[in-house]
């Protein structure tokens, strides 16, 4: 990965994470601020917010460490296993705090079946890039495989030599 395309990466993970942080720092301050009596207003909708901006904020943090590993070139190893599993679950997650929401807007008047319907359809798509990057640590492990039995060949043609 060339040194562009790193600090292009690196820009737009900035940027996004800054707008998930002022997202959930305006949810924490309409919190905190009721105009109508004072209390603090910890309505789902505004819960479902926080905790999907936190989901994203988690795997833009494990791709950032991904690339630092990409650059070092050390993506091939054990150690990025732990951060790819956690940007599954943090999709599925996502996907879960999406399907309680569409469940929230559901239960109102204002939505319609075929917005309820459409929801519904954005909830699998996010479930399908939770499944698109099980794929992609399948293809890691075969490459931290075939990467671990290359040393080992390696090793031993060297004793040969």
């Amino acid at each position: 990965m060339g040194k562009l395309t790193v600090h292009a990466l690196r820009a737009v993970l900035v940027v996004m994470l800054a707008g998930a942080v002022f997202v959930q720092a305006l949810m924490v301050w309409a919190l905190a601020t009721d105009p109508e009596d004072g209390t603090l207003p910890l309505t789902p909708l505004r819960v479902i917010v926080i905790l999907g901006s936190a989901t994203l904020q988690v795997v833009l943090v494990c791709v950032w460490r991904l690339v630092a590993m990409v650059r070092r070139g050390t993506v091939f190893s054990h150690a990025a296993f732990q951060y790819v599993d956690v940007v599954i679950g943090a999709v599925v997650a996502a996907a879960l705090l999406w399907f309680a929401l569409a469940a929230l807007l559901a239960s109102g008047p204002e939505m319609e079946p075929p917005g309820i319907l459409a929801m519904g359809g954005i909830g699998v798509a996010i479930l399908g890039v939770a499944l698109i990057v099980l794929v992609l640590r399948m293809l890691l492990t075969q490459a931290v495989a075939r990467d671990v039995e290359a040393t080992r060949m390696q090793a031993e043609l060297d004793e040969v030599i």
